[in-house]
């Protein structure tokens, strides 16, 4: 029975190598190994990761046993207008299939409405095939960007959102 869990700080290295399992299946079609090493190092490295718990971005890890099979990161960015972002969700390509992205969406998505979250968004690669996902779980495309992250790379993304 897979169940989730709040992350701590000693679960640093965890969400890297989840991060590092899940990038290239998601990525390498669509941005290249360059862009992922260079975001992967930019938005995982152990003192970015230590910044968002600091700053009060919530993770949650889903697992089975002794078997880790993906995360959640999400955080309040609105406070006045009580707008969330899902700032990460990865499962680990052995994973897919058993409903772990699912629970995960499910448990933020309660998580937010309890907290009187009154929106939910996140951003998703117009490629990736994760928008289909999240449509299903009810979210909207709001609208699109590119987003320069420095050293020649673009985030070519979707914002979506979920209302509550």
């Amino acid at each position: 029975m897979i169940t989730l869990r709040k992350a701590k700080e000693d679960d640093i290295e965890l969400i890297r190598d989840i991060a590092a399992a899940t990038w290239p299946s998601a990525y390498l079609e669509i941005i290249g190994q360059k862009q992922i090493d260079y975001m992967l190092d930019k938005m995982y490295s152990r003192g970015e990761l230590l910044k968002q718990f600091m700053d009060g971005h919530i993770f949650l890890i889903a697992e089975e046993g002794q078997n880790q099979y993906g995360f959640a990161g999400y955080s309040i960015v609105g406070h006045e207008d009580r707008v969330y972002k899902l700032h990460k969700l990865y499962v680990i390509p052995s994973a897919h299939g058993k409903g772990v992205g699912k629970i995960l969406i499910n448990e933020v998505f309660n998580q937010v409405k309890d907290a009187g979250g009154s929106a939910l968004e996140l951003n998703v690669n117009k490629h990736n095939k994760a928008k289909d996902f999240y449509t299903k779980a009810g979210f909207i495309v709001k609208e699109s960007v590119k987003i320069d992250i420095g050293e020649g790379f673009f985030m070519d993304d979707y914002v979506m959102e979920y209302k509550f």
